[in-house]
């Protein structure tokens, strides 16, 4: 039972309505606790929890890509779910320029204006877990831990590409982001790779070597083409915050 002042922990309030009777209704508590608790549902880890799109800052000098990305997402937001239409979004750049800060940050406040039922999930985590799962010696079942995958409102998918791709994994991300597209579901997707296609066959030893990968290599130019239609692209450009500690001043 909540500490609330105003419903004394019952979770209603009572008052009189027009025709002067009693009636009761939810106290505000009510939705705070519900608030708390899609929040915790949604799995944010520790590090990114008090990540918000109001505490996204952004240093002097900073690429105006920055403030864009900044402006897209509070847009995401505003228009969502109708003027979204299911569409998702694409956060690319290098790392420590602040993609996932802006997806949780979006994500948290589609639960806190929207009430979605979101989830985060770790790209290699989510691939490292479904591998454990073909252990005869663990309970949980591939099924079991994709369905949540596929069902959340809103999924932030964070840094995919980061698992060094083979068959498996191509046909694992087919499913999940297949499965979302169907369904007409948002998918928030964080990557550290180029949203370019896959190398050409007729490169060199010599020239895939020096040839930074894109997202087409990890993920596959199939389901890089997919995201074309799922995300609206943001491209985030800056130095990583967190190696050069550039000091930092907020936007705005």
């Amino acid at each position: 039972m909540s500490d609330c002042s105003i419903c004394n922990g019952t979770g209603l309030v009572r008052s009189l309505d027009a025709q002067g009777n009693w009636v009761s209704r939810a106290c505000a508590c009510q939705e705070s606790e519900r608030e708390r608790r899609r929040i915790q549902a949604a799995r944010i880890p520790t590090r990114y929890r008090e990540c918000a799109l109001d505490t996204f800052e952004i240093y002097h000098e900073a690429d105006r890509s920055l403030n864009e990305a900044l402006l897209t997402a509070r847009r995401f937001v505003d228009e969502y779910p109708v003027g979204t239409a299911g569409k998702g979004l694409l956060f690319v750049g290098s790392m420590g320029v602040g993609k996932t800060h802006l997806a949780v940050g979006v994500l948290k406040r589609l639960v806190h204006e929207r009430g979605v039922k979101g989830l985060f999930c770790d790209y290699r985590e989510l691939l490292k877990s479904i591998q454990n799962s073909y252990n005869p010696e663990v309970r949980t079942t591939e099924l079991e831990l994709l369905q949540p995958i596929f069902n959340a409102e809103v999924l932030v998918l964070d840094d995919l590409g980061a698992q060094k791709p083979n068959e498996w994994v191509w046909d694992t991300v087919a499913l999940i982001l297949n499965s979302r597209y169907n369904d007409n579901r948002s998918t928030i997707i964080t990557t550290n790779y180029a949203d370019l296609p896959a190398a050409a066959g007729n490169l060199s030893d010599e020239q895939r070597a020096a040839r930074e990968p894109s997202l087409g290599d990890r993920i596959g130019d199939r389901m890089l083409s997919r995201l074309a239609e799922m995300c609206i692209r943001v491209r985030m450009n800056g130095k990583d915050i967190r190696q050069t500690g550039i000091k930092r001043a907020r936007f705005g």
